[in-house]
C-alpha cells in the first residue's frame, strides 16, 4: 500500500513537472491568483459594450474609490505590488483589465486605440456607480487617464500618473520589442523596461514569447493608432485642473524622465516624484519606496 502510495504521488509529481516545464506562465498565474484569493482581493466580471471586463477589487467596501489602469500589454495584477499599501491606507481599489488585456473579453471589432479605451473606463466608472473617482494611469494607461480627466474633470478629484505615455514623441527604441519574436528580443524588451533585468531560462522565455504571440494583433492595434498621434495628450494636459502626481523611475528608458518633467511644467498644481534606481517598471518593482508618496498624495 505504501509503495503504491509512493509510486502514485512519484507519477502525479512527474505530471506536474511536465505540465510546468510545458507552460510555466500557466503555473504562475495560477499561483498568483491563489496568492491574491488568499490575501482578500476578489474577482469580478462586467458587461461593458456588449462585451465583458475583468475587473480586481480590495479595500474597505465604503473607502475612497482609488481607480487604477494599467499599460499597453498589461492586466489588473501589474499593481498587485502597489495596489495592497493603498487598500491598507483604507481605500478601495478597483483594478480593470482595460478591453483586450488581461481576462477581459478581445473582441476583434474594437479599435485598442486610447481614447476608445478610455471610454471603456468611464464606462465602466459608471456600471459600478463610482460617481468620483481618484484615478491612476501607468504608460498607455496614463494617456487613457489624462483622456479621462479633461472629458470628465468633474469624475476625478486626484489623477496619478506612472511613467505615464501621452505626449507626442517617437520612441528612440525599436518599437517591435513590444512584440518579441525570439528569446533576443525578448531580453532586449526586458533591458528597456528596467535596470539589470533578471536572466530568463530558455523554457520560460519560449513559454512567454507563445503568450505574447497570441496577443500581438492587439498591440500592433494598439501601437498603430498610437503612432498617429490623434490621441496624443499635449492639448489635453494643460486643461487639467486636478491636483495631479507624476511618478517617474529616474531610469525609464520606454517613457524617459524627459517626458515626465514636460508634464510637470504644463502643470502648475502637479508635483513629481522621482525614484532613483527605477525603470518602466516602478510601480511594480519600486512599490515599497513609491507607496508613501501616493498614499500622502491620496489623503490630501
Amino acid at each position: 500500500m505504501r509503495r503504491k502510495l509512493i509510486s502514485t504521488v512519484a507519477v502525479l509529481l512527474a505530471i506536474l513537472g511536465i505540465g510546468f516545464y510545458a507552460r510555466p506562465v500557466s503555473y504562475f498565474n495560477e499561483s498568483m491568483y491563489v496568492r491574491d484569493w488568499l490575501s482578500g482581493v476578489q474577482n469580478h466580471q462586467i458587461m461593458i459594450g456588449g462585451h465583458r471586463i475583468h475587473y480586481e477589487t480590495e479595500g474597505p467596501a465604503d473607502g475612497p474609490a482609488v481607480v487604477l489602469v494599467h499599460g499597453l500589454g498589461g492586466r489588473a495584477e501589474d499593481w498587485r505590488d502597489l495596489a495592497p499599501f493603498i487598500a491598507k491606507a483604507g481605500f478601495r481599489v478597483y483594478l480593470p483589465d482595460l478591453l483586450g488585456y488581461g481576462r477581459s473579453e478581445k473582441p476583434r471589432n474594437f479599435s485598442y486605440a486610447v481614447r476608445d479605451e478610455a471610454a471603456v473606463v468611464v464606462e465602466f466608472m459608471d456600471a459600478l456607480g463610482l460617481k468620483q473617482v481618484d484615478l491612476g494611469g501607468w504608460s498607455m494607461g496614463g494617456a487613457i487617464a489624462q483622456h479621462v480627466a479633461a472629458a470628465h474633470s468633474e469624475r476625478v478629484r486626484r489623477l496619478m500618473l506612472f511613467d505615464s505615455a501621452g505626449l507626442w514623441v517617437l520612441p528612440a527604441w525599436n518599437l517591435e520589442l513590444f512584440t518579441p519574436l525570439s528569446s533576443a528580443e525578448l531580453n532586449q524588451l526586458d533591458d528597456l523596461l528596467m535596470p539589470d533585468p533578471p536572466k530568463v531560462p530558455g523554457f520560460v522565455a519560449r513559454d512567454i514569447l507563445r503568450v505574447l504571440n497570441d496577443r500581438a494583433w492587439i498591440i500592433h492595434r494598439a501601437l498603430e493608432s498610437m503612432l498617429t498621434g490623434q490621441d496624443a495628450t499635449d492639448k489635453l494636459v494643460p486643461l487639467l485642473k486636478m491636483p495631479v502626481l507624476l511618478l517617474w523611475g529616474r531610469e525609464d528608458k520606454i517613457v524617459p524622465l524627459s517626458q515626465g518633467e514636460t508634464m510637470h511644467a504644463m502643470l502648475p498644481q502637479s508635483e513629481l516624484d522621482v525614484l532613483p534606481g527605477c525603470g518602466h517598471l516602478a510601480p511594480g518593482q519600486c512599490a515599497a519606496q513609491m507607496a508613501p508618496r501616493v498614499i500622502d498624495f491620496l489623503k490630501k
